[in-house]
């Protein structure tokens, strides 16, 4: 995956299937990793950070991730990457914008 500045703008996605098509466990990895960059809100809710949020994608457990993070909180943004990395998850880059662009479910 290139590092390129146009990149920055997109987001990465980290599905939660590695290399050989196993599915990552525990099931709420995401959920997990997300809680790390979250906060409660007023109403006690967690609220998981714009940067960091966890979804489904074609029935997937997915992490997706700011490409943006990176220059805010990079130490986060490597933790997270390496997590990947060790895992052998599969990573993507998506860089849709407006009506296209990827949103948690």
């Amino acid at each position: 995956m290139s590092d390129n500045e146009n990149d920055k703008n997109g987001v990465v996605v980290i599905r939660g299937v590695n290399q050989e098509g196993s599915r990552l466990r525990p099931g709420d990895w995401a959920e997990r990793l997300g809680a790390n960059l979250a906060h409660f809100g007023r109403d006690n809710r967690l609220c998981y950070d714009q940067a960091v949020q966890p979804c489904i994608i074609d029935g997937e457990k997915c992490l997706v991730v700011a490409r943006g993070l990176a220059d805010s909180n990079p130490e986060a943004y490597e933790f997270l990457m390496s997590f990947a990395r060790s895992n052998d998850l599969k990573i993507r880059l998506d860089r849709r914008h407006g009506e296209r662009a990827l949103e948690p479910q």
